[in-house]
């Protein structure tokens, strides 16, 4: 199943970055590690208007989720640690902070010519951390 171009809305995504030690004031390491994302990319895909009984079943029926976007680029990176800003503006990550998003991934479904992904909105305040 292919999108056309015609529905496609834009949206931004963050990919996770991997671990960073944290460092205090002096430099010393703290035994801590801060999750970093890289820069925002921004996309174009079928984005769903809300959940419904038809798309429960195509990643399960444990997986509680409010939209599918659904991409016709089967390379497309985003998986369960990425972030996503579909109604907010994407603002570059700052080190060892979580950047705003809206919606997490909960789902990723590959087929041969398409990609589906479930997503889930988050509060404001679950952003920070």
């Amino acid at each position: 199943m292919r999108c056309l171009k015609k529905n496609k809305q834009t949206f931004f995504y963050y990919l996770y970055g991997g671990k960073q030690p944290v460092t205090d004031d002096d430099g010393n390491y703290t035994g801590e590690n801060a999750v970093t994302y890289l820069e925002p990319v921004e996309c174009k895909a079928n984005i769903s208007a809300g959940s419904g009984d038809a798309q429960v079943e195509l990643f399960g029926t444990n997986i509680i989720y409010d939209k599918v976007i659904v991409l016709d680029d089967i390379t497309c990176p985003i998986d369960t640690n990425s972030l996503l800003c579909l109604d907010i503006i994407a603002q570059p990550p700052t080190v060892g902070e979580t950047p705003d998003h809206d919606y997490i991934v909960k789902a990723v479904a590959k087929s041969l010519n398409s990609v589906s992904i479930a997503i889930s909105k988050v509060n404001a305040n679950e952003n920070k951390g």
